[in-house]
């Protein structure tokens, strides 16, 4: 069945008090994807942030992220006052995130709401923490501990809690109990807002797609919970890290620094903790994008300790054999496959026996030194087509930087009047949703910037660098009637209702 939807981060939707949350108004940009015939809303990892602000360097791969906690529903809830949250309102900045602002605030508020709460008294707490003990003891400590350090990474801790030895555990669990009960807190806020607002959004016809990245994070609550499931050494150094070789983009490659998994202990398992942590993704999500699927045909290893990516090597990863185990315990699942770059044999064989849906990005279709597998002439009907992704430029900045040479094979393939000269970026930017929307993939999904047509001040996220990412956010009023109608007929002329 054909469908579309919108790329909005839960980060990016507007809110009184610096980042998007689970409030009213994301429960208003619900039913603006009513209006506008949207059957799907598609998100980020929702993660808890850590260093460098990204979705995709989470400090737990099934935690949730404690500034998405709506504070209004807290003070609904008697654990705040208006009062309490004037100075946040009043700090707030309407179009960007100040992730230092709120690591400085939004803690001490959340804090007071859980002192006032008397939250271990509550039984659907108890009943939380109880059908979550897989991971959220250990996470509360993890937290609790990384505050009591001044946030430091936990491979500088003393050893004896570094390395999980019982009666440090013991000791830490006993001196940090009241911290502990803090982060389960948080966690059961999150859960509950959360299921909450997807409930509404089900029940209005709206489906989530949620995001996971393959790895986690090296400082995470995961790696020192379960340092078996990783290639670490006796003393928790990492023998190898995640990345990406050279290429045309980066002489260098892309040395991303996360632990890889030892995908034989893993198999050894039965695959259990991935089992897990899908089955954990499908009680937030109705669907769920993999970033880098081709990490599980092969996945490029790097030395641990070396300054760039060009030393590394592929290694073999699980193959099919994790994704039967998937189907064969939690039953078929409706996941997007990340299938993005250079990919070969394998990994498109992986992509088939799967059965997955890859992705199609028009951003990428253009390029005057061969034809490109993105162009829409190319696609089946098993896949999603997007004009650009929380990495790409805005579609309207990614032509005011196009080639010259590029934006003619662009414009020529669009069959638009006129010359080349007298097109504008908003036009092409309509002309690319346009084709995406008419294109054979079952699923569309365009990022809101390209609706709104922004331009690279809106851009979410550029790979490879620190800073500046993550913070853009859109205002109150953005999607117009008039916009929402616009983008309702179009679904509608390409039968995605």
């Amino acid at each position: 069945m054909r469908a579309s939807g919108i790329l909005l981060p839960i980060s990016s939707l507007p809110s009184a008090y610096g980042i998007g949350a689970f409030d009213q108004k994301a429960y208003e940009f619900v039913d603006i994807l009513v209006r506008a015939g949207q059957r799907y809303w598609q998100i980020l990892p929702m993660g808890p942030t850590g260093y460098g602000d990204s979705p995709y360097q989470s400090f737990s791969t099934f935690a949730g992220n404690p500034y998405f906690i709506s504070l209004d529903e807290l003070v609904s809830n008697g654990y705040l006052t208006e009062r309490d949250l004037l100075e946040l309102k009043t700090a707030a900045d309407e179009r960007s995130v100040d992730y230092e602002q709120l690591y400085n605030t939004r803690f001490l508020m959340l804090r007071k709401a859980f002192e006032n709460s008397r939250i271990q008294e509550n039984g659907e707490f108890q009943q939380f923490v109880s059908e979550h003990e897989a991971w959220l003891p250990d996470y509360a400590l993890f937290m609790a501990i990384k505050d009591s350090k001044g946030g430091q990474s936990f491979l500088e801790w003393e050893d004896d809690i570094k390395k999980r030895q019982p009666e440090a555990l013991c000791k830490y669990r006993e001196t940090f109990e009241h911290d502990m009960y803090f982060y389960m807190f948080l966690q059961f806020e999150f859960s509950r807002q959360w299921q909450k607002l997807k409930a509404y959004a089900n029940e209005k016809g709206v489906k989530i797609i949620g995001d996971i990245p393959i790895y986690v994070a090296l400082d995470s609550a995961d790696t020192w919970s379960h340092p078996e499931l990783f290639q670490f050494t006796d003393d928790l150094v990492p023998k190898a890290v995640a990345g990406c070789p050279p290429d045309a983009f980066s002489e260098t490659g892309q040395l991303w620094g996360n632990p890889l998994y030892d995908w034989a202990y893993h198999e050894g398992t039965g695959f259990a903790w991935w089992l897990d942590r899908i089955r954990n993704c499908f009680l937030w999500y109705d669907m769920v994008r993999i970033d880098h699927f081709r990490g599980f045909d092969e996945y490029y290893a790097i030395p641990f300790g070396e300054p760039t990516a060009v030393n590394g090597r592929w290694e073999q990863g699980p193959g099919i054999r994790l994704f039967e185990a998937m189907e064969q315990k939690l039953g078929r699942q409706d996941i997007i496959a990340e299938d993005l770059g250079f990919l070969t044999d394998g990994v498109r064989k992986l992509l088939a026996d799967t059965g997955y849906p890859g992705m199609k990005v028009l951003q990428f279709a253009f390029d005057s030194r061969e034809e490109s597998d993105y162009m829409p002439h190319n696609y089946h009907a098993n896949c999603v087509v997007y004009t650009g992704t929380h990495d790409n430029q805005t579609t309207k900045s990614w032509w005011d930087e196009l080639s010259e040479t590029d934006r003619d094979v662009a414009f020529r393939y669009m069959n638009l009047p006129g010359s080349l000269e007298q097109v504008t970026a908003e036009e092409i930017t309509w002309q690319m949703i346009v084709m995406a929307q008419r294109s054979v993939a079952s699923l569309c999904v365009i990022p809101a910037q390209d609706y709104l047509s922004l331009t690279k001040e809106a851009r979410m996220n550029t790979p490879s660098t620190l800073g500046c990412n993550w913070h853009w956010r859109m205002q109150d009023g953005d999607f117009s009637d008039r916009l929402c109608e616009k983008i309702y007929r179009m679904t509608k002329l390409y039968g995605r209702l």
